[in-house]
């Protein structure tokens, strides 16, 4: 999606119905309506390795109920769905899965759409609400008809037909959804004869080096299957749901290198015995198709999810409700610890969450690190529960694996070098209905800029007349009324077709805000958390190839 050119892989097929576009910055392009509090630099939505938001899941994985499912451990020979793939023949484990795994068409409303830099080729709608057509992938999760795919792949649909690999035909409806980890159930009226739901394993035992399969729909070519390995387990993947929820992670993610392209979200991964170990979902790539970069929600954090949407709709995670970071050598220094200590130092508490309540601190003192100025100081969390939390990946983990909301939690922290305990009681995530600011790494307000726009590539720049090394952030539309609009920042006007898509470019470039250089979007949203609504910034830019300085007053989030 951004920075580093990660994107989804599920709603980028899209079918052009429309002579009415304004046009697809491909995967490079972030949205970010810049309130740019919800700083994501984690490893991977691309491969950001540090710090986002609050914590990811819960809901007791007591799956032993989910209808149809039979939980194995990875590594059990027992597959009662099926032993065709016992064998350990690819050719067994094709037949044994792909009836099982669907093409997901979807018909979705662009309308009223917010912080996307874009409007998706598509069609006036009935009432002349512009729409979009998209593929992506599923599978059977039961007999009662419940087909798992991606968020991405059915958000805003009004219209969801599943097709299997023998051209059988349903129509959709939709049952649950769960943005934060990107986990959608749909529903169809088909006999009980025609669904195989697959069988799905708990993924805490898959390792890097493993056999991973992959079975989707990329590009529409249904019942694709590609064979790689796991390439790491445990990277982290940055949801974006800041206008409803914050930006979340999703923890323990899965890397594979089994080809994944658009088409394939919400498909599955396999072991070698043909049993589900994750949903495909995001892939790392500058050009918007398989690089070798495949990103993969865990079996286990499914496992959680999907049978709370199938039951509410809904899924409710545990939230400590702060903001963090792992804490780096050079910082821990920088507060008077031993280089080599591990922990997550808090850099902001939400107000009147749960670990506001518990009274932990956040950060308060300014300190230079990697040319940007970031806070420091707060509360430093070495373990949940007494288990190490080395990392902030390793907090998000515990919480998505391990609670659920209203349970008490015992924190390790370090306070002024110092170790003591604290008990919080985890709350509820905020969700659609409970506005959330959305919180950053190194946080010290909710700065507004009003732009979305993205991270400046070399075939954009060359075609702008800028040196093809040319770095920073291509501002493709400019909100009316914002900071950005009342300062005179200008948004993209001319086409330019990359990779068979029309995109916007020719806008402002941001180059640097206060003489601290951004690179990108990542940068941009990084270094505007620093500052708070009313902060007036210099932002450095390029305009028609010319470089120049203009100040902005930044705002509030509308």
């Amino acid at each position: 999606m951004n920075c580093k050119k990660s994107k989804y892989v599920g709603d980028s097929v899209m079918q052009n119905k429309n002579a009415k576009k304004k046009f697809l910055f491909p995967a490079i392009i972030l949205v970010i309506a810049l309130t740019l509090t919800a700083c994501a630099p984690l490893s991977q939505l691309a491969d950001l390795s540090i710090f986002n938001n609050d914590e990811s899941t819960s809901t007791d994985p007591a799956a032993e109920s989910v209808a149809q499912q039979e939980v194995l451990e990875s590594d059990e020979v027992q597959d009662p769905f099926s032993t065709s793939a016992s064998d350990g023949t690819l050719s067994g484990i094709y037949e044994m899965v792909n009836p099982s795994v669907v093409n997901i068409q979807v018909i979705s409303t662009i309308s009223g759409i917010t912080n996307m830099p874009f409007e998706l080729p598509g069609s006036e709608g009935e009432q002349g609400i512009p729409q979009q057509s998209g593929l992506g992938s599923g599978f059977v999760w039961d007999q009662e008809g419940h087909i798992v795919t991606n968020n991405h792949v059915v958000k805003d649909a009004t219209s969801i037909v599943v097709q299997f690999s023998d051209g059988r035909e349903y129509k959709a409806e939709l049952v649950g959804t769960d943005p934060d980890s990107d986990l959608a159930v749909v529903k169809i009226d088909a006999p009980v004869s025609d669904l195989k739901p697959l069988s799905v394993v708990d993924s805490s035992g898959v390792k890097a080096g493993d056999l991973a399969i992959a079975i989707g729909n990329p590009y529409g070519l249904s019942g694709t299957m590609t064979v790689g390995i796991v390439s790491a387990v445990g990277r982290s993947l940055s949801v974006d749901n800041s206008a409803l929820t914050g930006s979340y992670t999703i923890p323990d993610i899965i890397q594979t290198d089994a080809a994944i392209n658009p088409g394939n979200s919400g498909g599955v991964l396999l072991n070698d015995k043909g049993q589900v170990i994750g949903v495909t979902t995001a892939i790392q790539s500058t050009s918007g198709s398989n690089a070798g970069i495949g990103f993969v929600v865990p079996s286990s954090i499914v496992l959680r999810v999907v049978p709370e949407l199938i039951d509410t709709g809904s899924y409710q995670h545990s939230w400590l409700g702060l903001s963090g970071s792992t804490l780096q050598a050079d910082i821990a220094e920088a507060m008077d610890l031993d280089r080599d200590q591990r922990g997550v130092l808090i850099v902001s508490i939400t107000p009147d969450s749960p670990s506001d309540e518990a009274g932990l601190r956040g950060s308060d003192k300014q300190f230079e690190y990697l040319g940007s100025q970031v806070l420091i100081g707060g509360d430093i969390i070495t373990a949940i529960d007494n288990e190490p939390t080395p990392n902030f990946e390793a907090l998000v983990s515990y919480l998505a694996r391990a609670t659920e909301p209203v349970q008490v939690v015992e924190l390790t922290i370090l306070r002024d070098g110092k170790s003591q305990t604290v008990d919080v009681t985890l709350g509820v995530r905020p969700g659609k209905t409970t506005v959330q600011t959305p919180s950053s790494a190194f946080s010290s307000g909710q700065a507004y800029l009003g732009i979305t726009g993205g991270s400046l590539i070399p075939e954009v720049a060359l075609e702008m007349d800028l040196d093809e090394d040319q770095q920073g952030v291509l501002v493709v539309e400019v909100q009316a009324d914002s900071p950005a609009d009342e300062a005179g920042i200008r948004g993209s006007d001319k086409t330019f077709e990359l990779d068979g898509q029309k995109i916007m470019i020719g806008g402002d470039v941001i180059t640097a805000i206060n003489n601290t250089r951004v690179d990108g979007i990542q940068a941009l949203r990084l270094e505007l958390s620093n500052y708070s609504p009313g902060d007036t910034v210099t932002l450095s830019i390029i305009r028609e190839g010319r470089s120049m300085k203009i100040e902005v007053t930044l705002g509030e989030r509308p």
